[in-house]
């Protein structure tokens, strides 16, 4: 008997400016079989939404990290994200957690310079995208 495939859950961080662009890669993935979470599709109302972001980012497979010239400007609550994000990736040894995913040319941040990164913007980006995720799916039947 086939046991159920698990879908993968991934996280978004976005700039709130991004938040478009966000949500048009959100509803890309979840058309692909992902269990993709962005605040703005999954957040209720009343809900306490930096408890829930921590329970998603805590619970996620994957971590994509929407890079932007607007990701980058100023300070927000993205940079939590970002800061739990690496925490949780300091304890999986040799798995791809954080994805850094480029929407338009822009610098990397610091704390993610370690990572190889992909280009939304470009031929190709989003199956790249795709691919690191179902390899990541696939770590878990090992």
């Amino acid at each position: 008997m086939n046991k159920p495939t698990k879908q993968v859950r991934v996280f978004l961080i976005h700039a709130h400016e991004d938040r478009d662009a966000a949500r048009k890669l959100h509803q890309r993935l979840r058309r692909d079989s992902f269990d993709a979470w962005l605040d703005v599709e999954n957040l209720q109302p009343g809900q306490d939404w930096q408890s829930e972001i921590r329970k998603a980012i805590l619970t996620s497979d994957a971590v994509i990290v929407c890079l932007s010239r607007a990701f980058n400007k100023q300070h927000g609550y993205r940079h939590e994200e970002l800061k739990l994000a690496l925490e949780k990736a300091s304890l999986l040894v040799d798995k791809v957690f954080i994805i850094p995913a480029r929407l338009e040319e822009c610098d990397m941040p610091e704390s993610l310079m370690h990572l190889h990164r992909l280009d939304l913007f470009v031929k190709g980006g989003y199956g790249k995208l795709t691919l690191a995720l179902q390899k990541r799916k696939n770590s878990y039947s090992e």
